[in-house]
């Protein structure tokens, strides 16, 4: 069995507009790295679903649904928020990327392959119940996490965040459900200048400081998140996917390098083997330096896929 690499055209026809850092070339970058590394012919490629509305429904209520799709531009760019705009392609490619993570945990539950990886955008896990922002409009780790426990019966899912921006969204939708638990790094103080209050007891929310490098992320890992990780035993492994903590990416001040990737995924995937039987669903956050972002990936993806 391959890892399973799900995205879909309508990802790249999201536009924020020239020179916005969330780009459509942003995939490119992706897929052009995985064909030069060839990695493309370890990995089965699927198209991601639309979501449905049921889908998200499970994390977003409906009169926000319904208020994305009817902010959705015929022609031109509408901005919901100073960062974070609509295109006329952005409310099918937001379905998209829900939708992939809905498909990549049918994929690992069903035993197709034993982990998946979502190269869809927008992003999403600074979008909260019923507020866009950070250049997310739905939590797709959340619809695909709340997908695992609602349709698969999980009883445990674990959400792992190293963007370099605190996931707040996946947050605001999860703190307090025993069901889920939410660890991550993050830089702070950094966007979205939260995280760090009086976090909710599922939540494992380590802060980092700007100029932080693998060295301590590794110690971070290694000493708070195993063994938080391992003593909730997990049925499900969700990575929220971000690579903007690369020293290379200009959104953030966090010198993480591919190596470092490739480290944490193989933790991840311990932890995976010992409680969810293997099974993992990552997803695409952050990641703007288009070389860093593509390298990155293919690091992340090449440990998933054993190679």
């Amino acid at each position: 069995m391959t890892t399973a690499f799900i995205t879909h055209r309508d990802c790249w026809r999201h536009d924020m507009g020239a020179h916005h850092p969330e780009c459509p070339e942003r995939l490119g970058a992706i897929q052009d790295r995985l064909i030069a590394a060839g990695l493309d012919l370890y990995l089965s490629f699927h198209d991601a679903p639309l979501a449905e509305m049921e889908q998200l429904l499970r994390v977003h209520p409906r009169k926000y649904i319904e208020m994305i799709e009817e902010s959705s531009p015929e022609h031109g760019i509408h901005h919901v928020d100073p960062d974070t705009a609509m295109s006329p392609g952005t409310w099918r490619a937001a379905l998209r990327s829900a939708g992939a993570g809905v498909l990549a945990t049918d994929i690992v539950m069903r035993g197709e392959a034993p982990n998946a990886f979502c190269a869809i955008r927008p992003p999403g896990h600074h979008a909260e119940r019923a507020k866009a922002m950070g250049f997310c409009f739905f939590n797709n780790i959340a619809v695909a996490a709340r997908h695992g426990i609602e349709q698969w019966g999980l009883k445990r899912v674990a959400i792992i965040d190293f963007d370099v921006h605190h996931g707040n969204g996946t947050e605001n939708i999860f703190a307090g459900d025993g069901q889920v638990l939410m660890v991550g790094t993050f830089q702070h103080p950094f966007y979205p200048y939260c995280g760090t209050e009086n976090p909710a007891s599922n939540m494992l929310n380590v802060p980092i400081k700007a100029g932080t490098r693998g060295d301590k992320f590794r110690e971070i890992v290694t000493e708070t998140w195993m063994p938080r990780l391992r003593e909730f035993a997990p049925e499900l492994v969700y990575i929220s996917a971000g690579f903007d903590a690369h020293y290379e990416d200009d959104m953030g001040s966090v010198g993480l390098v591919e190596s470092d990737y490739a480290w944490v995924t193989e933790q991840l995937k311990t932890v995976a083997r010992e409680s969810a039987q293997g099974r993992i669903v990552s997803m695409l956050e952050g990641g703007y330096s288009l070389s860093a972002l593509a390298r990155s990936v293919s690091a992340h993806i090449k440990v998933l896929a054993d190679l």
